[in-house]
């Protein structure tokens, strides 16, 4: 699925399912929540934190899926074109960066 597909697809789950977006601030609060979920269970897989019993059924996929949905509704709701933007993204971190990190000994192995 597209970048596109993928806001056009979540677009009619909303009007469908949804009812409609929930407001930005609201979905900015929703998206931190997820944001936290991914982390929690990013710490204690990758991390020195240990699992909670609450912990025992994460499924890793499900979180940042959670993240890029709310994401979506986001740029759905004010009329980013997630396709164009993430271009235009890359476009200017390549012209920033290119030799940024190619240069950077931290990096090399």
């Amino acid at each position: 699925m597209t970048i596109k597909e993928a806001q056009e697809k979540i677009d009619r789950w909303i009007n469908k399912y949804g009812v409609r977006y929930f407001g930005e601030l609201t979905n900015m609060a929703i998206l931190t929540e997820e944001v936290g979920e991914l982390a929690r269970i990013i710490s204690r897989k990758y991390g020195e934190q240990s699992f909670k019993e609450s912990d025992k059924d994460y499924n890793l996929a499900d979180e940042p899926a959670d993240v890029l949905f709310v994401l979506i509704c986001m740029a759905n709701q004010t009329g980013v074109d997630l396709t164009d933007a993430l271009e235009k993204n890359l476009e200017k971190k390549t012209n920033r960066d290119k030799k940024r990190h190619l240069s950077n000994k931290k990096l090399k192995k």
